[in-house]
């Protein structure tokens, strides 16, 4: 669900190789992996994040953003 207010693009930047990608963040579960399209790293959320855009986006999941803690599932 949509929530207005809430911005549902962030910048992925790889910490191996520094490669940016943005992408579309879902509302309904977290995403804990990602593949790198530079060079082929496996992106995990660092200790303590609850998911991938919290740990390398340029914008924080949305139900951070919402206020509402951790995404759920995975």
């Amino acid at each position: 669900m949509r929530q207005a207010g809430i911005e549902y693009r962030s910048t992925l930047t790889c910490p191996e190789c520094g490669h940016r990608e943005t992408l579309t963040m879902p509302d309904n579960y977290c995403l804990w992996y990602h593949e790198c399209s530079g060079c082929a790293a496996l992106l995990r959320p660092r200790p303590g994040d609850c998911c991938l855009f919290c740990s390398y986006g340029t914008v924080p999941c949305p139900p951070i953003q919402a206020g509402n803690g951790c995404c759920s599932g995975g």
